[in-house]
C-alpha cells in the first residue's frame, strides 16, 4: 500500500545549512512510513483471525478493511483542519498519538466483541490518516530540495518493508495457536467454546499493546524533534476561472476511479490471501503458515518497485501501466481457474505487478493540472476509500459463489486500469483535455 505524497507549496523552510542538522527528525519520518506499513498490512492476519473466533462470513470480516479504509474519508477533511490549527509537527503527534489509542483499545476488544474491534481500527486508522496529511511534507523539506525524490524513495521503500514484514510477523504472534473450525467449535462443550474464543482474542492483545507503546514512543521522539516551521498555502478551493476546477480534467477523473480500483484490488487480495492459500485444493496450509506467503505477497511490491524504476527510465508511464495491469488480470484469472500450487504463485506473484502502480496512476492523473495540482492530489488521496469497498463487494461475493470465484473482483479493476494505461499511453505527449 502506498502512501500519498502531498505536493505542496512550501512557504517557509529551513536553509541548506539548518536542513543538514535534521538526519535525526529525518530517520524518526521514516520509521513512520514503515509504522503505518506495518499497521496496515497486519490487517491482512487479523482478518482470518477475527473471521475464525466470531464465525464470521467473508463480508463481515471485510468490514475490518471497511472500517480501517473507511477513515481516510471520514477523517481526512478533520484531520486537514486540525493540522492547520496545531501546525504539521504537533499534528503528527496527535496522529500517533490517536493511532497508539486505537492499538491499546485492541486490549478491551478481547473481551468486548467484534464490534469493538471494528471500532478500535476505526481509531487506529484515522490516527493514521492524520499521521499522513501532517507527517508526508516534512520529507521534502528535511534536506537539500536536489535530493527530495531520493528521500521520498527511501521513505516510501520503509513503507513497503513494513507492509512485508507485518504478515510473517502477525503469524508468528497472533496466529500461533491453533484455531479452530465451526463444525469443531461445534462439537466442543459451551464452556469450552467460550474459553478458546476468549484465548483467541487475547492473542492480539501483546502484539497490538506493543505497537502502541512504540507510536507513544515515537510520538514523543517526534515532539522533541527540531523540526523546520512549514507553511503550505490552501490550494483545494474551487477553481475561479470557470472551468471547474480539476474535476474538468478527465485524464483526473478517470485516474481517481483509477486509484480507487487499485487500492481496492491490492487491498482486497492480501484481505483473502491467507483464507485462499489454506481451501484444501489450493494448499491447505494452517493461518500461521499461509501468513509467511502474505509476506512474499508484499514483498514482491517492494521488489517491483526497484525494477520499475529502472524500465520506466525507457517506458512511458502509460505503457509501463497497461503491461502490469495485464500481468495482474492474468495471473488473477489464473487463480481463479487453476488449483494447487500454480493458483497459489500466481495470486501472490500479482504483489510484484502491482508495484508501481499507485505512483504511475497518481503522476499521470496529476499531470498538465497546474495551479488545480493541490486540488486534484486531495481528490486522489480521497479515492483511497476503494480499499474499504472493494473487500467488502468481494466478501459478499465470496460468500455467495465461493471464494476462488470471487477474485473477478479485483480482475475487473485490473481491467480498468489496462484501460486507463491504454488511453492515456502517451499522456505526456498529448493536449490536456478538459470537459
Amino acid at each position: 500500500m502506498q502512501n500519498p505524497i502531498q505536493t505542496p507549496t512550501v512557504a517557509s523552510a529551513a536553509t541548506d545549512g539548518e536542513r543538514n542538522t535534521h538526519t535525526g527528525a529525518l530517520f524518526i519520518v521514516t520509521i513512520l512510513f514503515f509504522m503505518w506499513g506495518l499497521i496496515t498490512s497486519l490487517n491482512d492476519v487479523l482478518i482470518p483471525h477475527l473471521k475464525s473466533i466470531y464465525t464470521l462470513t467473508y463480508m463481515q470480516a471485510m468490514l475490518v478493511q471497511l472500517c480501517f479504509f473507511g477513515a481516510y474519508v471520514v477523517v481526512s477533511l478533520p484531520a486537514g483542519a486540525l493540522i492547520r490549527r496545531l501546525g504539521y509537527q504537533n499534528g503528527a503527534v496527535a496522529g500517533l498519538l490517536v493511532a497508539a489509542t486505537g492499538c491499546a483499545l485492541f486490549y478491551p476488544a478481547s473481551n468486548g466483541g467484534y464490534g469493538l474491534f471494528l471500532f478500535a481500527l476505526f481509531v487506529l486508522a484515522s490516527g493514521i490518516t492524520i499521521l499522513q496529511v501532517a507527517a508526508n511534507p516534512y520529507v521534502t523539506v528535511l534536506g537539500p530540495a536536489r535530493t527530495a525524490a531520493s528521500r521520498l524513495t527511501l521513505t516510501q521503500a520503509f513503507n513497503s518493508l513494513g507492509t512485508t514484514v507485518a504478515p510473517t510477523l502477525g503469524g508468528l504472534l497472533i496466529l500461533s495457536t491453533v484455531a479452530l473450525s465451526a463444525d469443531q467449535l461445534a462439537l466442543l462443550p459451551e464452556a469450552d467454546r467460550i474459553a478458546h474464543r476468549a484465548a483467541e482474542a487475547a492473542a492480539v492483545q501483546g502484539p497490538y499493546l506493543g505497537l502502541a507503546a512504540a507510536l507513544a514512543l515515537l510520538a514523543v521522539l517526534f515532539a522533541l524533534a527540531r523540526l523546520p516551521k512549514i507553511e503550505f498555502q490552501d490550494t483545494t478551493t474551487a477553481a475561479v476561472d470557470g472551468k471547474g476546477g480539476a474535476m474538468a480534467y478527465r485524464h483526473l477523473v478517470l485516474g481517481a476511479l483509477g486509484i480507487f480500483l487499485y487500492v481496492g484490488a491490492e487491498v482486497s487480495i492480501g484481505s483473502f490471501l491467507i483464507n485462499f492459500i489454506g481451501e484444501p485444493h489450493i494448499a491447505g496450509l494452517s493461518h500461521a503458515d499461509a501468513a509467511r506467503y502474505v509476506s512474499l505477497y508484499w514483498g514482491g511490491a517492494l521488489v517491483g518497485r526497484f525494477i520499475g524504476f529502472a524500465v520506466m527510465r525507457y517506458v512511458s508511464p502509460g505503457k509501463s501501466l497497461a503491461v502490469t495491469a495485464l500481468g495482474s488480470m492474468a495471473l488473477v484469472l489464473t487463480a481463479i481457474f487453476t488449483d494447487g500450487s500454480l493458483a497459489m504463485w500466481a495470486i501472490i506473484a500479482v504483489g510484484l505487478c502491482n508495484s508501481i502502480m499507485f505512483p504511475t496512476i497518481f503522476s499521470m492523473a496529476l499531470h498538465g493540472l497546474g495551479k488545480f495540482t493541490g486540488q486534484g492530489s486531495g481528490i486522489l488521496c480521497m479515492a483511497i476509500v476503494g480499499g474499504a469497498i472493494v473487500p467488502f463487494i468481494q466478501g459478499i461475493l465470496a460468500d455467495s459463489i465461493g471464494l476462488q470465484i470471487s477474485f473477478l473482483v479485483p480482475a475487473a479493476c485490473y481491467l480498468f486500469i489496462l484501460y486507463y494505461g491504454v488511453k492515456y499511453a502517451d499522456l505526456h505527449k498529448q493536449k490536456v483535455v478538459t470537459e
